[in-house]
């Protein structure tokens, strides 16, 4: 199934307008943290990852750190053969927007990569619809209440994400996205 991305909210909280400097900062953090500690972060009692997109109008690398929950009833449909898949909830906080890194899978599904457990993951993401959507939601809001709650804030429906890792040969090192590409040109000179 592909992304759906349901039409914006009228209303919800919108503190983050108001402070979006201190928040990008925050979020720069959040990666320095990332990077520092990886899988012992949490948030709301989840373990968070660091998703990759590309950004929907510029083109350009996007990073978010976001929740996640390991979905157990995807890799048990895949009869336990899956080599991992997540939830996640674009939730903004209950804003009436969604947020970026959502919009970014939307429209470049194809171009999203997960860092988790010290590997870089392929995954093809897709929304829950539906029976599936709701005990996923109830599953990730008994997990984390205060993601459930959200959706008291808001009148958006909020999506929830399910990021399915693809083919193994498509995994790298977490270590290996930040080094520089080798020169590919030849070793030799041109004597």
């Amino acid at each position: 199934m592909p992304i759906v991305v349901p039409p914006r909210g009228t209303r919800g909280s919108e503190w983050l307008k108001k402070g979006r400097p201190v928040f990008r900062s925050v979020f720069r953090l959040m990666h320095l943290a990332y990077r520092a500690f990886g899988a012992r972060m949490r948030v709301q009692g989840l373990p968070v990852i660091e998703l990759e997109t590309t950004g929907a109008r510029s083109g350009a690398k996007r990073y978010a750190v976001v929740a996640s929950l390991p979905d157990r009833a995807a890799d048990e449909a895949a009869g336990g053969g899956s080599k991992g898949s997540w939830l996640v909830v674009a939730a903004n906080a209950g804003s009436a927007r969604h947020p970026a890194w959502f919009l970014n899978l939307a429209q470049h599904p194809d171009q999203v990569w997960v860092s988790a457990g010290g590997r870089r993951i392929k995954v093809s993401p897709e929304t829950l619809q539906g029976t599936e959507f709701e005990e996923a939601w109830r599953t990730v809001a008994s997990k984390a209440p205060g993601i459930g709650r959200y959706r008291e804030t808001t009148d958006r429906v909020i999506p929830l994400v399910r990021l399915r890792a693809e083919d193994d040969h498509q995994q790298v090192s977490s270590r290996d996205r930040h080094r520089p590409a080798p020169d590919r040109r030849g070793s030799g000179s041109s004597r």
